[in-house]
């Protein structure tokens, strides 16, 4: 596993992306990395909940900590997980954000974080059609690496992973804390749990 120094690779300055399936994945995810780079001009996009009254404003106080511009959508969310249309997702995302061009976005995997959230893949594969396409442009894709071993475990990054981010004690106390204290999660909860105090990507990047 590669271990770098996030600053030599977000510019000051940067416009970056977190386009996510649901409130809290910004954070258990990349929110150390967000909380290190206040530098950053951050849009974060989650594509379900925003009619949620207790999720909803949970994720806007979470925006305001993380000093970004925070964008929710309202697809579909229920517990019968139906596939979305691919192309009704794509829609989404290009209506909801604010701009189509970006220095860096970040997403979920294409398999996702754990066994299985068919959400988190959808929003993944979405947003690499999109940049593929040509209709969401950027220098490069940080796809989130993690893996539960099939349930055998918590999610933890993958060891092929291309980027690896240590996080200090102090930014990761910070990310546990927006989630149990901001998102209301109790300490023994999986979401508690599983708030990585290390966080890594799969890098893609665009031909020059």
């Amino acid at each position: 596993m590669k271990n770098f120094t996030c600053t030599t690779h977000i510019k000051q300055g940067s416009h970056c992306a977190v386009i996510v399936a649901h409130p809290d994945d910004e954070t258990l995810w990349c929110g150390g990395l967000i909380l290190m780079h206040p530098d950053v001009k951050w849009t974060i996009l989650t594509l379900c909940r925003k009619s949620d009254s207790d999720r909803s404003p949970k994720f806007h106080k979470a925006m305001k900590i993380f000093g970004a511009k925070g964008i929710m959508g309202d697809i579909d969310d229920g517990p019968d997980q139906i596939p979305l249309d691919e192309q009704d997702v794509q829609d989404t995302i290009i209506d909801l954000l604010p701009a189509t061009k970006f220095d860096l976005i970040l997403t979920h995997s294409t398999s996702g974080e754990y066994t299985r959230h068919l959400r988190h893949e959808e929003t993944a594969k979405a947003v690499l059609k999109l940049w593929n396409s040509g209709r969401l442009q950027t220098e490069q894709i940080w796809f989130f690496a993690y893996e539960d071993g099939d349930k055998k475990y918590l999610p933890r990054p993958c060891h092929d992973a291309d980027l690896t981010v240590k996080l200090s004690d102090k930014i990761r106390q910070q990310k546990f804390e927006i989630i149990t204290q901001i998102y209301g999660f109790s300490e023994d909860s999986f979401e508690a749990k599983t708030t990585p105090r290390q966080e890594a990507f799969w890098q893609s990047r665009a031909a020059c």
